[in-house]
């Protein structure tokens, strides 16, 4: 018998780059609801997670008694993290490394857009206004990524690149290697803040980052820094996050999640002083989904030969283990 590869975030093959070099190999179901996933989950021995927003897993768990393996079409698997798998033997794994050079790029392009006044320009030009203003220069600004796995490494060094001093935040102290001046321990995250000129925050979403960044961490930023937000929207307290721009506590911020996505229309991010809003896109690329379906094609051999696969989370730390 073929073996059962399920597609969750998919109605039909054609959707997902390569999936087609299957259709001898494995029988495919596909499910874009919970009731659907629950329908054809019973027999099935992979999961393909190409919706990597979707929590209908949880709800579908009891039909799953035949999972060994999921494959996770995003870097943070939080949507598909829930008690009963993390204690189960299915084997889980993720997309790390396909986001890490676009998600730099997103990061140094907004710090170029603070320093250099970007958003104010397209507002005089708009207006047909010759305003001549002055700018920043990135050079010797100091940055701090909170969160030093593959993304959060390949943001040091782009931002290193363009003559930044970046520090890291990580789970221990330790040298930073190629990538970062020095890595941090999380422990010392407040004595970090006020040096840093830019704060990217881009831990993995678990219990214990959860609400990571609140009103203690904001009030610890010096007064002319920029938060940028690319990791989760949950790993930062919102409200205490506008009333740091509102109240000018920080000097503005780029953020591409959110807790609530789409942000709603009436959210007070949209107006917020200095505030850019990117629409969970920054590591979305023209051909990202290739070469996610590409990663996952390599993974499906693994699984048919029963060998190792690649990028297996360690389901109670909530990611890929490695440098972080």
């Amino acid at each position: 018998m073929k073996p059962i590869l399920v597609v969750q975030g998919a109605s039909r093959i054609e959707e997902v780059p390569r999936l087609g070099e299957l259709q001898d190999q494995a029988e495919i179901r596909f499910a874009t609801s919970a009731d659907e996933l629950r329908a054809v989950l019973p027999g099935a021995g992979a999961m393909l997670g190409w919706n990597f927003r979707a929590d209908s897993l949880r709800e579908a768990w009891d039909s799953a008694s035949d999972l060994r393996w999921i494959h996770w079409c995003g870097a943070g698997v939080d949507a598909a993290m829930f008690a009963e798998l993390v204690q189960s033997d299915v084997e889980l794994t993720n997309a790390r490394g396909i986001f890490d050079q676009p998600m730099a790029e997103w990061v140094l392009g907004m710090i170029l857009g603070f320093a250099k006044r970007f958003p104010q320009t397209l507002e005089f030009q708009a207006k047909c206004e010759w305003n001549h203003r002055l700018s920043e220069t990135v050079a010797g600004k100091k940055a701090l990524v909170v969160g030093v796995g593959s993304i959060g490494r390949a943001v040091g060094r782009l931002l290193q690149a363009a003559g930044l001093k970046v520090d890291g935040i990580g789970r221990s102290a330790r040298g930073g290697g190629s990538d970062f001046n020095r890595i941090h321990a999380i422990d010392d995250l407040h004595a970090q803040l006020p040096h840093a000129d830019y704060v990217i925050l881009i831990t993995p979403l678990t219990p214990a980052t959860r609400n990571l960044f609140g009103a203690a961490e904001f009030a610890s930023m010096a007064p002319h820094a920029r938060f940028l937000n690319i990791g989760r929207g949950a790993l930062v307290v919102e409200a205490d996050l506008l009333a740091a721009l509102q109240d000018g506590q920080i000097a503005g911020a780029a953020l591409d999640v959110f807790v609530e996505e789409p942000l709603p229309a009436d959210s007070p991010f949209w107006r917020a002083p200095n505030c850019l809003v990117s629409p969970h896109m920054s590591g979305d690329y023209f051909e990202f989904e290739a070469a996610m379906a590409d990663q996952f094609m390599t993974n499906w051999a693994r699984y048919t030969a029963r060998e190792p696969l690649d990028n297996m989370v360690d389901k109670v730390l909530g990611f890929v283990p490695g440098a972080t």
